[in-house]
């Protein structure tokens, strides 16, 4: 029994080594062009990001499971692996509330405007003429419209957390909906009447760059953009010119298109106080990084046993 971890540096903790594992491999980390060699002989893949596409998995016939170290699991070709006859599973569930508070922890420091106010206090306080700096208005959550795009486990707990701050929660339609569900607002509506917006939907062909130029462009005047699920959601020039323009009050971002940026990004190079960017962390408190660990020894003892946990796809 030979399984190979592919990316195990993306991960606070490592994975323990299952007892009934007789050939254990813990790769930090795997490029494209490593891949096949990595994989050969492995009965087990675990990866987190590592993309595993239709063009590797045909030269691995020894392959019968995916193990996603993480809940989403988009890296995989789940057609192929079906296939192929590969299961895969993901971790569902091991990061909601972490998210959750990382969304609302944005909206209060873009809402109350901290980055700009700790800046001012280092830059101007000991020289101002009053006992306070005036600046950017600093607006109350309670009372605010929070629109949320992605009706989910983390969608929920996000929405739960802004009702109990007083907040009033849409839930946003699908773009293209021809019907409005029950409980949902259409999209359009949640655009305009948001005062933030906080995106979980997947990344699909449908929802890639769901946030460009035009539906910026219908969101509220000095509304706030928040997204912590995947960053093509978002077309990354147009909001840094929205950004520029003052068409938007503020985004926080924890994922970018492209991760690590090693190309650049337009976000990167806008040096706002109303833009926060962080390196794709909004997962990683220490109960969610016990959770995950947990969630992969289960995953693995389930495969083992035959009875497969958190399958995403048929075999």
């Amino acid at each position: 029994m030979k399984i190979v971890t592919l990316d195990g540096d993306t991960l606070p903790l490592p994975i323990p080594q299952p007892d009934w594992c007789d050939e254990w491999v813990y790769r930090g980390s795997t490029g494209p062009d490593e891949l096949t060699d990595a994989l050969r002989g492995a009965t087990v893949a675990i990866t987190n990001k590592v993309q595993l596409r239709a063009d590797v998995l045909k030269d691995l016939p020894d392959l019968r499971y995916i193990c996603v170290a993480a809940t989403g699991y988009d890296c995989v070709d789940i057609e192929a692996c079906s296939q192929q006859g590969i299961a895969v599973s993901n971790v569902p569930g091991y990061s909601t509330n972490s998210v959750a508070e990382t969304v609302i922890g944005n909206i209060f420091a873009l809402r109350r405007h901290l980055i700009e106010y700790r800046r001012r206090s280092f830059a101007e306080w000991q020289s101002a003429p009053h006992f306070c700096i005036q600046g950017p208005l600093i607006r109350d959550l309670q009372g605010a419209t929070l629109g949320v795009f992605g009706r989910g486990a983390t969608g929920r707990a996000v929405a739960q957390k802004a009702e109990a701050l007083g907040m009033k929660v849409l839930f946003a339609e699908h773009k293209q909906a021809s019907q409005v569900r029950d409980g949902y607002t259409a999209f359009d509506q949640v655009l305009a009447q948001s005062d933030v917006i906080s995106l979980h939907c997947p990344l699909t062909p449908q929802t890639r760059h769901l946030f460009d130029a035009a539906t910026l462009s219908a969101m509220k005047p000095g509304a706030l953009l928040i997204n912590s699920a995947r960053g093509p959601l978002i077309d990354e020039a147009a909001l840094a010119q929205a950004l520029r323009d003052g068409t938007l009050g503020g985004a926080a971002l924890d994922v970018l298109s492209e991760e690590p940026p090693r190309s650049g990004s337009p976000l990167l190079e806008t040096h706002l106080d109303n833009l926060i960017i962080t390196p794709h962390v909004a997962w990683a408190s220490e109960a969610s990084v016990e959770n995950l660990i947990q969630g992969l020894n289960d995953n693995l003892a389930g495969w083992q046993a035959g009875a497969l946990k958190n399958q995403v796809n048929r075999t």
